[in-house]
């Protein structure tokens, strides 16, 4: 058995809406468990909409040169 992570929302009558689609063959039969985030259990639940703009900006930084090296990102922190 295989597992798959994903997220999905449910509608008023009970129904899950997958937020992305599964690339699973015709017909697939699944097992479901439906895990249910608290407010106060993920404050940083951050939506995946901003993830991905979070996602494509950074990228769009790597193809414009806006990058540094690592070793510079430690520069001026102080780690005892």
């Amino acid at each position: 058995m295989k597992a798959i992570e994903t997220t999905a929302t449910l509608s008023e009558n009970g129904q899950l809406t997958l937020d992305e689609p599964l690339t699973l063959g015709i017909n697939s039969r699944v097992r479901v468990i439906v895990l249910i985030t608290e407010p106060e259990d993920d404050p940083d639940d951050t939506p995946i909409a901003d993830i991905r703009e979070g996602l494509y900006q950074g990228w769009q930084d790597i193809l414009a040169g806006r990058t540094k090296p690592v070793s510079q990102l430690w520069e001026g922190i102080d780690v005892d």
